[in-house]
């Protein structure tokens, strides 16, 4: 494809630009993504879209990607949570809902288990601070604090990018003065796919009630002793750090990320009864303790979820 073809493609197809980039390592990355028009007024929880062109390169080392040549002036867009840094570059409490930028914590996908070609974010990670891209104008989402009282606690679970969501709530929590204990855990393969973590030991030296809990379970100390979210749970271990029973009347917990540590129950339409899928999930560990996940909109519990793959 001809040069002058992918300059008129990107001028008629993107409408946001590349604010600001942090990669902890080459697989992860923060990115703050500035649209044309000043985003939407919008709830932390929530996501919208990013999007580049299959002209675009992709980033060397991802499987390899056979595109019809009827494709390749297409656009690629995937939905992606909307992440938070908390602190502002001086070390403040910030407020991004009030930037004219959106920050998102992507990870780089180099193969699928089903082989195809990831398409998105091998095309991410070849961006730099002022390249253009596409960023959706509508953010939206049921993944939200709207439930959550100022004295309840507040528990975030998240796998891997699935803290990012979460990082947004605990921005809003903090400038609300939420009066609750809240904890985050997260759960990674190594301690360098922690994105945010001296962010996190920041806000625990800060708020007495804040706690951040990373477990990373293919760390050479961790071998034959692996922890995952659901034995944080099971062991008490959870309510340790907490300092207090889990307490389904006066906590919210919100679950984001891999779909297998979630483990949303199916209903059986036939029978209207709900199963669980196995391994056991969250949800059905702390279900078992009293709690109840939503069930739809007008059927809301005080389990949250949103599941995805990075």
């Amino acid at each position: 494809m001809e040069s002058v073809d992918i300059a008129k493609l990107r001028n008629e197809k993107y409408n946001a630009t590349v604010h600001h980039i942090h990669k902890s390592h080459s697989d992860l990355m923060v990115i703050r993504v500035r649209p044309d028009k000043k985003p939407i007024e919008h709830k932390s929880g929530q996501y919208t879209l990013l999007g580049l062109g299959n002209w675009e390169p992709r980033f060397p080392g991802t499987t390899e990607e056979n595109l019809p040549e009827t494709e390749r002036s297409k656009l690629v867009r995937r939905s992606y949570s909307i992440s938070a840094s908390v602190l502002d570059n001086n070390g403040q409490l910030a407020d991004n809902s009030k930037e004219p930028w959106v920050e998102f914590y992507i990870v780089l996908v180099r193969e699928t288990a089903s082989g195809k070609a990831p398409a998105l974010t091998p095309r991410l990670f070849m961006l730099k601070e002022g390249d253009r891209l596409f960023c959706g104008e509508k953010i939206t989402g049921a993944y939200t604090l709207d439930l959550v009282k100022p004295t309840d606690s507040v528990i975030f679970l998240g796998t891997g990018t699935g803290e990012a969501p979460h990082n947004y709530m605990l921005q809003q929590l903090l400038n609300r003065k939420h009066e609750g204990k809240i904890v985050s855990g997260s759960c990674v393969r190594l301690k360098k796919d922690l994105g945010y973590l001296s962010m996190h030991e920041e806000l625990m030296r800060r708020y007495p009630q804040y706690l951040y809990l990373p477990l990373a379970t293919r760390e050479p100390e961790n071998a034959g002793k692996k922890v995952y979210i659901q034995d944080l749970i099971r062991s008490g271990e959870l309510e340790s750090k907490l300092g207090s029973k889990l307490d389904p009347a006066s906590t919210h917990v919100f679950l984001c990320g891999n779909p297998a540590m979630i483990g949303v129950p199916e209903k059986n339409r036939e029978t209207g009864e709900y199963s669980y899928p196995k391994p056991e999930g969250v949800i059905e560990v702390l279900e078992q303790k009293g709690f109840k996940a939503d069930k739809g909109h007008h059927d809301r519990g005080n389990i949250h979820f949103e599941e995805y793959w990075s």
